[in-house]
């Protein structure tokens, strides 16, 4: 199932299209920006291809393709780097540089961190390096707060609250 933003659709990916993104080998069909897939995704669908085989199909805490809903086109990827932990997961997102500086990330991440809530989890955490502010600033804005830092990265974290109003 898909899920739509105002200006993107998220788009839940399966073994056969991971391979595919990973070998740079797109099917009629897919409509793919000039410069995806880009290194951020070849790991995430990596992690993805190496966690369905250990242990199955990730859906719907895989990878999720980020596609413009103007024209379609993937543009980027965010998703769990695997299965909750009680309820808590750990995300990743990127998008490729041709679609960087329009908000995209963000509207990516409010989308799976409804994704999650759904699915039952409390808290959402991620990672950026040290030096990517740009990272760091989409995070913030998607509203998750900074917790801690090493010396490698600045750790993020969300909590959702399950009460409705």
């Amino acid at each position: 199932m898909e899920f739509r933003t105002a200006r993107l659709s998220l788009h839940p990916v399966d073994e056969q299209e991971a391979r595919r993104i990973r070998d740079h080998a797109p099917q009629a069909g897919d409509a793919w920006a000039a410069d995806y897939p880009f290194e951020g995704d070849l790991a995430a669908i990596g992690g993805i291809l190496r966690a369905t085989e250990q242990n199955g199909d990730q859906r719907p805490f895989g990878y999720y393709q980020i596609r413009l809903r103007s024209d379609g086109l993937a543009v980027g990827g965010v998703g769990f780097k695997g299965p909750p932990d009680g309820e808590v997961v750990e995300i990743g997102y990127g998008l490729v540089p041709s679609a960087r500086g329009h908000g995209y990330a963000a509207e990516a991440l409010g989308s799976l961190v409804q994704i999650a809530a759904d699915l039952g989890v409390t808290t959402i955490r991620a990672d950026t390096d040290l030096d990517n502010v740009a990272s760091q600033r989409t995070l913030e804005h998607a509203g998750f707060l900074q917790v801690e830092t090493d010396s490698q990265l600045h750790h993020y974290e969300t909590r959702i609250s399950h009460m409705r109003i």
